[in-house]
């Protein structure tokens, strides 16, 4: 498993994902700790981040290894040194990287010059790791995940990337309703048609929340505003109002449906609060689920699990 790394969803076949969330049931449950003894993963972000930094860092030291948070006033990643350079450096100190950057090429240029393994923990294009942990989250609710829909509203971002990617791959029917100049990109969405011609799934691109939402097994949503996006904070809300999950929306989906989203929520603008606080509301599973995935995750590229991830 040394020298493999995580950029993307699509780095994984079906097969992997459903080792990983198995796997990750289990870890959960309490079993397989203390697997990465004397291994050390840095934690290296351009981003602030609360989920992802305190998961990371806990699923390594709860494995028995270490992690080590490498901020960007300490690195200058691709200012102060050269992205080649700190990915040659941290080579020779550390087992594996997880990088939250703002553009996906210096997560490919650090995967280029690495000999360690390195994980996507957030770039513009993907955030493969929430993908997964959701999929274990829907998988705790509603164990066959093969032929449901999971209908994402808002913005066609990096998470709503790695969801579909994930979902199709998985077998889950793919929905996404967002405004005209904010859909999924067509190159993911291109990789995404190729693997739901393999699983049978379904993708709908549509302007309609309401046809997204209708008969849905789980509805999702995401800010309207990512980080780095605050100068169109004022046009977003303007273009998404119309996308707001709210009681109404949440009515048109399956009576047991349930409601995602990937925190931090703005109540009031892409989700009710009276929704978001709801028993349908999974969200705070998520968070958590977060801290399982990324143990299995790292225990099978580190440790002893043995889950086939491919070379980048």
């Amino acid at each position: 498993m040394l020298g493999k790394d995580l950029l993307s969803v699509s780095n994984l076949a079906s097969e992997d994902i459903q080792l990983l969330l198995r796997d990750a049931a289990d870890i959960k449950a309490g079993g397989r700790l203390s697997l990465l003894s004397g291994k050390t993963l840095a934690v290296m972000f351009q981003k602030p981040s609360l989920r992802t930094r305190v998961s990371f860092e806990l699923a390594m030291r709860q494995l028995g290894g270490e992690a080590i948070y490498l901020s960007p006033a300490e690195v200058g990643l691709g200012e102060r040194e050269s992205i080649p350079d700190v990915a040659r450096v941290l080579s020779r100190y550390v087992d594996a990287i997880a990088a939250r950057t703002f553009s996906h090429q210096t997560l490919e240029t650090l995967a280029a010059h690495a000999a360690v393994p390195v994980i996507n923990a957030l770039s513009d294009l993907e955030h493969p790791c929430q993908a997964l942990a959701d999929l274990l989250t829907i998988s705790e609710k509603k164990p066959d995940l093969a032929g449901l829909t999971l209908a994402f509203i808002g913005d066609g971002n990096n998470v709503a990337n790695s969801l579909m990617l994930a979902s199709v791959i998985s077998g889950l029917n793919f929905r996404i309703a967002s405004p005209p100049g904010y859909r999924i990109r067509e190159e993911v969405l291109s990789l995404a048609r190729g693997y739901a011609m393999e699983s049978g799934a379904e993708i709908l691109l549509t302007e309609e929340p309401a046809e997204a939402a209708t008969d849905a097994d789980v509805i999702y949503t995401d800010v309207w505003t990512s980080m780095g996006q605050e100068a169109e904070a004022e046009e977003r809300r303007r273009v998404f109002r119309r996308y707001q999950v709210n009681d109404e929306l949440m009515s048109l989906a399956r009576e047991d449906a349930i409601l995602m989203h990937p925190l931090p929520a703005h109540r009031g603008e892409e989700v009710s609060p009276d929704v978001l606080d709801s028993p349908k509301s999974v969200v705070f599973d998520q968070a958590e689920n977060r801290l399982h995935l990324q143990k299995a995750l790292l225990a099978t590229m580190l440790g002893s699990l043995e889950i086939p991830l491919p070379r980048y």
